[in-house]
């Protein structure tokens, strides 16, 4: 004969699991995004100098909106355009192909416009024919396309950071169509020492696809 007892007929008294808390969980989707993002330009060609500041600039951009970014800003494409900026003084520039781009990419076409004015300086960039979905850079040059390129990087400080906001970068992702336009704004001027722009994939920089000299 079989004997029930209290403790058989009592429930278990059972610890709930914590879930983690909402603030948890956004730490932690914040910590994925800036982590996969540094991860994304880390991993572009070019020299040390230019990955470090693709992983400074990744940073910056995770961890902060665009709004009130500043001089740290990669772009904004609803910002306005350099050549419409008021009272500014605007240079054009019409991008050439380059020997350097990665497959696919001969019918990439566009241009840059960089403007000086009351608030710094403007640089505007807009192309077609681009890899939709694709994310792409785009870095002020200190030499003319037909010397190697457009050579090294403009800065504001010769041999200071790789990064915003002693370089102009600008950042953007095809559209369905293949455009990507977008437009940053520094608070210096860069006078006539930033004489082209050059745009890259952005996870294999040294592929240069396009370059453009502008007409001081």
């Amino acid at each position: 004969m079989q004997h029930s007892t209290s403790e058989a007929l009592s429930p278990r008294s059972v610890e709930p699991r914590k879930r983690p808390t909402g603030r948890r969980v956004r730490q932690a989707v914040a910590c994925v995004t800036l982590a996969a993002t540094a991860a994304l330009l880390a991993g572009c060609g070019g020299d040390t100098a230019e990955n470090t500041s693709a992983e400074k600039a990744a940073s910056a951009s995770a961890s902060k909106s665009m709004d009130g970014m500043g001089d740290m800003a990669m772009g904004d494409p609803s910002a306005t355009p350099a050549d419409k900026v008021p009272g500014a003084e605007v240079v054009k520039g019409t991008f050439a192909l380059l020997d350097t781009r990665p497959p696919g990419m001969d019918d990439v076409t566009g241009t840059a416009w960089l403007a000086q004015g009351a608030q710094g300086t403007t640089v505007t960039v807009s192309l077609t024919g681009l890899k939709p979905g694709d994310s792409y850079m785009a870095h002020l040059h200190a030499q003319h396309c037909s010397a190697g390129n457009g050579g090294k990087h403009f800065q504001f400080e010769k041999g200071g950071a790789t990064a915003p906001p002693n370089e102009l970068h600008l950042m953007f992702t095809a559209d369905k169509s293949g455009m990507g336009m977008t437009t940053v704004n520094n608070t210096r001027k860069t006078g006539e020492d930033a004489v082209a722009i050059v745009v890259h994939p952005a996870e294999a920089q040294d592929n240069r696809i396009a370059c453009a000299d502008f007409d001081f």
